[in-house]
């Protein structure tokens, strides 16, 4: 029996290291929807949106397996790259995701609509799937390059307003790196 805790609770209990937010025009049970939509097959803008930018989900090559648990997945890659670890939290509107990194999106009513969070708790430089380009453009400019990016599909799907993210300068907070233990 596993008695692993949840990846969630595992993340709950970890500082943020980095976060970015965008904000859509809409409501939060919609933005959820998309956000969170989760199955068995191909990932794709209907299926762990999320990562559907990611290189191997956009050469064919990522597909979603359900695991033992309410909620809980695999992507399974082709090569030798490990599988990634998700967890859905349906009642909370967040999915976590364990790869080269941890990290969990979160969607929250606000004044504008719907806010959504990626925060990044914890980076693992050993993984086979974290690469130099990661170094090259930096996690901040990554994590806000694919938050906008699933916004983008968000607010396409919804046909709301594009979303608005806050530039770097705006949010310098978000840029700090954590000096605490990873």
């Amino acid at each position: 029996m596993d008695t692993r805790p949840s990846l969630l609770t595992e993340l709950d209990a970890l500082p943020t290291r980095w976060d970015v937010h965008g904000t859509l025009a809409a409501p939060v049970e919609a933005v959820a929807a998309l956000l969170l939509a989760v199955a068995e097959g191909r990932v794709g803008d209907d299926n762990l949106l999320i990562l559907a930018r990611a290189a191997a989900a956009q050469q064919g090559a990522m597909t979603v397996v359900a695991e033992p648990g309410v909620d809980t997945y695999r992507a399974e890659l082709a090569g030798p790259v490990e599988p990634v670890e998700i967890q859905v939290d349906r009642a909370h509107a967040r999915v976590a995701v364990q790869s080269w990194y941890a990290g969990v999106h979160h969607a929250t009513a606000c004044p504008a609509g719907t806010r959504v969070t990626h925060r990044v708790l914890r980076v693992l430089p050993e993984h086979p799937g974290f690469t130099a380009g990661i170094a090259e453009i930096g996690l901040h400019a990554r994590m806000t390059r694919d938050l906008r990016r699933v916004l983008e599909v968000i607010a396409d799907r919804l046909g709301c307003p594009q979303p608005v993210l806050p530039t770097r300068a705006e949010s310098p907070a978000y840029a700090i790196l954590s000096t605490g233990p990873a």
